[in-house]
């Protein structure tokens, strides 16, 4: 099965489904039968755990309420595409300053598991660079929300980011637009990390991995960003407007095959 099918399968779901849209238009009963037959959909597929033997901590950080920055403005072009933005962990914890303060601790302690690939987020994006956000005052997100995704996205302040700068843009409800980018998180499968990080890459090399690992993907369609000292940092798969993988905008698709890269590998891996 390629990897679209197993988001989009309108011989099994009905009418295609656009999911952000969805979540804006249809009641919310609607919206949740919607997100429930895709989770039907997706059930069957293996897919690659990024997280290992996550546990949620036992009480979920409440994260404080994000707004614009002076001078980021609030914008609402129209959406005509998606990115689905995935952080490599071992380097974020790399960086850590501190593993076990309150900011890095679920993530790099090791208290809670080890992670991988998590996911950054799911954004609306439009014809240009100028994609929406901030489209709507956020409140904080419910704390069984923020439970229910921190083995995804292992950070209650990221998740809190997520839903104000880009889930606003998307729809009025943080647990549609977190379950939304779930499903598309769990359908992306992963390369051999250990491989890659064995010798110094290329963004072409990564790409190369990520599409042989993901029918139904081609190299068009992942961009690659690394940190100054070329250390690989995210991939994100652009979709278009009906969450179906698309060849990335130039403005989206980040290095240069030729571009080196360097992976850092999983700890005590």
């Amino acid at each position: 099965m390629r990897w679209s099918d197993t988001i989009v399968a309108p011989a099994q779901a009905g009418a295609a489904i656009d999911i952000a849209r969805g979540l804006q238009r249809r009641p919310p009963a609607r919206g949740r039968r919607a997100l429930l037959a895709l989770t039907l959909l997706l059930a069957p597929a293996a897919v690659q755990a990024q997280s290992l033997a996550c546990v949620a901590p036992d009480r979920t950080p409440v994260p404080r309420l994000e707004r614009p920055a002076r001078g980021e403005p609030v914008r609402k072009p129209p959406t005509t595409g998606y990115l689905l933005s995935m952080s490599w962990s071992p380097q974020h914890c790399a960086g850590a300053r501190n593993p076990k303060d309150a900011r890095d601790r679920l993530q790099c302690s090791g208290e809670n598991g080890r992670f991988g690939w998590v996911l950054h987020g799911l954004w609306p994006e439009a014809d240009t660079p100028a994609y929406p956000q901030w489209c709507r005052p956020a409140k904080i997100v419910p704390a069984p929300v923020l439970r229910r995704h921190m083995c995804m996205t292992p950070s209650a302040q990221l998740l809190q980011h997520e839903w104000a700068k880009h889930g606003t843009c998307m729809s009025s409800n943080p647990a549609a637009y977190f379950r939304a980018a779930e499903i598309l998180f769990r359908a992306v499968r992963f390369p051999d990390m250990k491989a890659l990080s064995g010798h110094v890459r290329t963004a072409g090399d990564v790409r190369r991995a990520f599409a042989k690992v993901n029918r139904g993907i081609d190299e068009r369609m992942i961009a690659v960003a690394t940190d100054r000292g070329d250390w690989l940092t995210e991939v994100r798969l652009c979709l278009g407007p009906r969450m179906r993988p698309q060849a990335c905008k130039p403005f989206q698709r980040g290095l240069a095959d030729a571009r080196a890269v360097r992976v850092r590998p999983m700890p005590g891996g």
